[in-house]
């Protein structure tokens, strides 16, 4: 399907577009904050190690690995706009299914399905943001995102009411997904018919659905990797670190979490001024700096003001990664936007795979400080290849071009 862009379309028809879009962002954070908040109270309903957490938790990427290749020919195939629906139904419902479990097998088959339908949902959601703003011709991924982030942020103020009122995860997760739902039946209707696909052909005159990532493509999904990593670990060991590490008031135990989840979604809605006046690569070399210094401050000075503190610079710091690398790669010049998400997707959620894990083995052989001061060097990894960017035809191109 071809969708030509309409630069001329009304401004009323594309704040539809963008709304609903958005719609679907916020459906999105909210069913994964809605799960990453509860893991202590699961953890400790199956009375997990930190080993035994890390296995279970590489359940997850291990899903959205095995549907990353998947999901990039059904958006290609049979549109966004239908996988969107698809996962927007599936990926609350597997949140349900994460609240029945009653042990590690149960929960283990729950989180693999859970990040299946969360890679279709991703790949989709993306690749009508990246529809939408090619519409606008201006950068908006990282509002997008940043949607994402403000659902997470009430997804996790929601979690710590429902646990001060004594609410066991299912019901709380009933709750999200019937919210979800009516999300979903209030925008579907005007989400993007079709995606925009750029017209590349092989020698033989072909479409090719396929394309080897070249060294811009892999740079954004190494940049997107090392961001990843750290995303992770502050969404699902945040709360866990908390309880061991810091030893705050039962209340308090999500407080790190809720302040990487409101920095991170402050830093998406300002991250497009700021790649306007500093540009892409300056702000992805500052991203890096301040994941790395805000897990550094909290392993430290294991206190509950300079961890709070530490977990705002780390929100802060991955808030613009992953939406300014999707943006980049949905402008490849060489792939469809759906399979080139897909390629940055495949590297960068390999960050993913290994954090969870990394974290429960590094926790259970030393401790967790150690596991979060290796997680700070990891977060180095967007300062220090941001720079290579610079150098390449690809992204030469698009700062000299409009969207």
């Amino acid at each position: 399907m071809m969708f030509r862009v309409n630069f001329e379309m009304p401004h009323t028809v594309r704040s539809r577009y963008r709304i609903a879009v958005a719609a679907c962002y916020f459906l999105q954070g909210l069913v994964f904050a809605s799960w990453a908040s509860r893991i202590p109270d699961i953890k400790s309903a199956l009375q997990l190690s930190e080993a035994a957490l890390g296995s279970v938790l590489f359940a997850i990427p291990i899903g959205q690995l095995c549907a990353l290749t998947l999901s990039g020919f059904l958006v290609t195939r049979f549109g966004s706009r239908r996988m969107l629906i698809l996962a927007a139904i599936c990926y609350p419902a597997c949140l349900v299914f994460l609240g029945t479990a009653t042990s590690v097998w149960h929960l283990a088959t729950g989180l693999f399905f859970f990040g299946m339908s969360a890679n279709l949902c991703n790949i989709s959601v993306n690749t009508q943001g990246v529809g939408v703003e090619r519409l606008y011709r201006r950068s908006i991924m990282a509002t997008f995102h940043g949607l994402w982030s403000l659902a997470g942020f009430i997804g996790g103020l929601l979690s710590t009411w429902m646990v001060g009122q004594n609410i066991m995860p299912f019901p709380h997760f009933c709750v999200v997904f019937v919210v979800a739902m009516i999300i979903l039946a209030c925008s579907y209707r005007t989400l993007l018919p079709r995606d925009f696909h750029p017209v590349h052909h092989d020698e033989a005159g072909r479409e090719p659905v396929f394309v080897k990532p070249d060294r811009y493509i892999v740079l954004l999904g190494l940049i997107a990797f090392g961001s990843m990593v750290c995303e992770g670990t502050m969404f699902d060991w945040s709360a866990v670190y908390f309880e061991q590490v810091i030893d705050p008031p039962k209340s308090l135990i999500r407080l790190g979490y809720i302040a990487g989840m409101c920095t991170m979604a402050c830093g998406r809605f300002l991250a497009d001024r700021l790649v306007v006046r500093f540009g892409i690569i300056r702000v992805l070399r500052t991203s890096g700096i301040l994941i790395a210094s805000g897990f550094l401050l909290s392993v430290l000075f294991p206190y509950i003001e300079t961890a709070t503190f530490g977990f705002l610079l780390i929100g802060l710091g991955v808030s613009s990664v992953v939406p300014l690398s999707y943006s980049m790669a949905g402008r490849s010049r060489k792939m469809q936007p759906g399979v080139a998400l897909t390629a940055v997707s495949s590297i960068g959620f390999l960050g993913f795979l290994i954090g969870p894990p990394l974290i429960g083995y590094v926790a259970h052989a030393l401790s967790l400080r150690w596991a979060f001061a290796i997680i700070a060097c990891l977060g180095l990894m967007t300062t220090v290849v941001a720079g290579r960017l610079e150098k390449l035809p690809d992204y030469i191109g698009q700062t000299k071009e409009s969207l």
